[in-house]
């Protein structure tokens, strides 16, 4: 059996940008990517802290260390530019896989920038 389990997730970026008139799809900081262990056209969820909406799209990469968040085509509808957000990856694991996977957790700064916690703050984070 296989479950449909978080791998990654970026925790409460700041959207800096909506852009409707692109064919689709979240372009994120190459820098956040690859912290987050996302691939360029993977399927993430987005959830908006500000109003609770949520959808599906893919990833596309944006330059890295500019700390971009931007939600392109219909999506840009649903999240503005100042909005909190979380961007989740999930992964089909088996019940073996499941005994030592870890999701990658990326915590950002007001700029979007990656930020290490030391783990009593995680926990207070977290809880």
């Amino acid at each position: 059996m296989f479950r449909h389990m978080m791998k990654s997730k970026i925790h409460r970026a700041t959207v800096t940008e909506a852009n409707l008139n692109y064919v689709g799809s979240i372009t994120i900081d190459e820098n956040l990517m690859e912290a987050a262990d996302i691939l360029e056209n993977e399927k993430v969820q987005i959830v908006d802290n500000n109003n609770g909406s949520r959808l599906e799209t893919y990833v596309i990469p944006g330059p890295r260390g500019s700390g971009v968040i931007c939600l392109n085509g219909a999506a840009a509808r649903l999240v503005q530019p100042g909005d909190t957000v979380i961007i989740i990856s999930y992964a089909m694991l088996s019940s073996e896989e499941l005994e030592s996977h870890k999701p990658t957790v990326v915590f950002v700064d007001e700029n979007n920038s990656p930020v290490k916690l030391a783990d009593h703050e995680l926990h207070a984070t977290i809880a």
